[in-house]
């Protein structure tokens, strides 16, 4: 499957990052307020996945062919796409118990956790700088999470097992880089929760309760797809370690999301917590910018 050229539009490819930010925004909306309207979290989770799935089944097949399913790497891309799924299921139930803040900003902790499993998994060599880096990101998670006062709820659990999730999918999708087209990746990154949580979704059923639930399930679908390939695009038209910051962008369209659909405003801690995590992160890609080191071809936030 070939691979589509890369451009030299830098401007062009930030602004995609930054749309690409806010549809993951809108994915973790529209699934805490499905998950208020009384769908399941499962339910939801399949929504997001099936109109990814067809979406991107009518973008993509008719310009790739029928090959664009064919992979090079079978077992890669179904753990890719199982710790995918997994990570959105735990985001997912996590936010039905917590503010979309709350979520958002321990996700960012992601490249922190890539950091660390690269060094196993990628055989990657990390200096002392970048595990000071590390530990102080973790420090930002615990103060966001604050598990020693009142504020500390069990549902910020699932939000690390999906940090871990989606640690795990990134180095995956490294593992891939350049091994398989991105229409490839992304077919698989949709099909494999599509086609697993069908059992278990379909028969359960949930029917919702008015027109404005039924669009909200169809637009979790397009907010998935649309952002992936506005991300894979912004690739596309710019490099990876000048894109990598945008994501960043998401802590205040959380925050705005928050404030105004769910009447939620952020805490001096999470803020605070999120301002350590950003640091810590914008430390981690500052020294592999530096040294050259291959940074995420996709965002390190994902849903």
């Amino acid at each position: 499957m070939s691979v589509a050229p890369r451009e030299d539009k830098t401007a062009l490819g930030l602004a995609f990052m930054a749309l690409a930010v806010t549809g993951f925004t809108c994915i973790d909306s529209s699934a805490k307020w499905l998950i208020g309207a009384g769908l399941p979290a499962l339910q939801v989770v399949w929504c997001r996945y099936a109109g990814h799935f067809l979406i991107a089944l009518l973008v993509l097949a008719p310009a790739e062919g029928a090959g664009v399913f064919r992979s090079a790497n079978p077992w890669k891309q179904f753990f890719r796409s199982a710790f995918l799924m997994g990570s959105t299921m735990l985001n997912f139930i996590a936010l039905s118990y917590l503010p979309i803040t709350v979520t958002t900003t321990i996700m960012f902790a992601g490249p922190i956790v890539v950091t660390l499993l690269a060094i196993p998994v990628l055989g990657e060599r990390v200096g002392i700088h970048r595990i000071v880096a590390v530990l102080v990101g973790f420090g930002g998670v615990l103060v966001v999470m604050q598990p020693w006062g009142a504020e500390f709820h069990p549902a910020m659990l699932l939000s690390l097992g999906a940090l871990t999730c989606a640690a795990s999918y990134f180095i995956m999708t490294r593992l891939l880089a350049g091994r398989e087209s991105n229409a490839t990746s992304q077919l698989w990154g949709a099909a494999v929760p599509t086609v697993a949580l069908a059992p278990f979704v379909l028969p359960n059923w949930v029917m919702p309760d008015g027109w404005g639930v039924i669009v909200m399930m169809v637009m979790i679908g397009v907010f998935g797809s649309t952002a992936h390939i506005v991300a894979t695009t912004a690739h596309r038209l710019a490099d990876a370690s000048i894109l990598a910051p945008v994501v960043y962008l998401q802590i205040f369209t959380a925050a705005l999301a928050g404030i105004l659909v769910f009447g939620e405003w952020p805490t001096a801690w999470t803020l605070l917590g999120g301002l350590i995590i950003i640091a810590a992160g914008l430390y981690i890609w500052h020294r592999e910018r530096r040294q050259g080191t291959p940074p995420n071809p996709h965002p390190p936030v994902s849903r």
